[in-house]
């Protein structure tokens, strides 16, 4: 069994790492090592996230992919979840999320007869799903309110936007001009690929 740590914060003033102790510990409580980490900050609501897609690129048959809680694999609306759920299900991945009490049997070395382990597997399909509804839930709500928020702010005009990291995006942008991959310059910056991207694309 190879478990394979996903950590994901939405934006570059949120540290995508907060929860690796807390999954090492889980991991070491049920006798496993976390093998692999893929770290990122990106939005759970984007399918496309660098390190996601990495992460199912090297997966085998069998590996657990090891989250925190749903929300930090998915806030995607149910169509682009339905498809990662088949692209993981397809590649024999398994979901083990701390909050989802129901996947931690994906831990273990032993199972136990088929039929138990199939009634598992349905019933952790089932809760998997319902927890991704309540992550796109919640993260529709958010932005509900933050864009009543806004508009209150612009009707009293004190709406003045999302200033841009002019520095950290300086400092990209050189690291891309130095020929330095996305991945790379995002780590050496210490960015998320996404602004890469977006610095790469628009500039600082």
């Amino acid at each position: 069994m190879f478990i394979r740590g996903y950590l994901r914060a939405s934006t570059d003033l949120q540290d995508a790492s907060r929860a690796r102790e807390s999954i090492t510990a889980f991991a070491s409580e049920h006798g496993q090592t976390v093998a692999s980490w893929y770290t990122e900050n990106a939005s759970g609501a984007q399918k496309q996230r660098t390190e996601l897609l990495r992460l199912l690129s090297d997966a085998q048959q069998g590996d657990v992919l090891l989250v925190e809680s749903i929300d930090r694999l998915s806030r995607l609306h149910a169509d682009d979840w339905k498809a990662l759920r088949g692209e993981i299900e397809a590649k024999g991945i398994r979901i083990v999320a701390l909050d989802l009490p129901t996947s931690h049997t994906a831990m273990k070395q032993t199972g136990g007869d088929d039929f138990t382990a199939r009634m598992l597997d349905a019933i952790n399909s089932m809760m998997l799903d319902m927890m991704a509804a309540i992550a796109r839930k919640d993260y529709e709500q958010r932005r509900e309110r933050q864009a009543q928020g806004i508009t209150k702010a612009k009707a009293a005009g004190k709406y003045q936007g999302r200033k841009k990291d002019v520095e950290k995006r300086q400092k990209v942008a050189d690291l891309l001009a130095a020929n330095f991959s996305v991945r790379k310059a995002a780590a050496m910056a210490g960015a998320s690929t996404y602004l890469v991207q977006d610095v790469k694309q628009n500039g600082v």
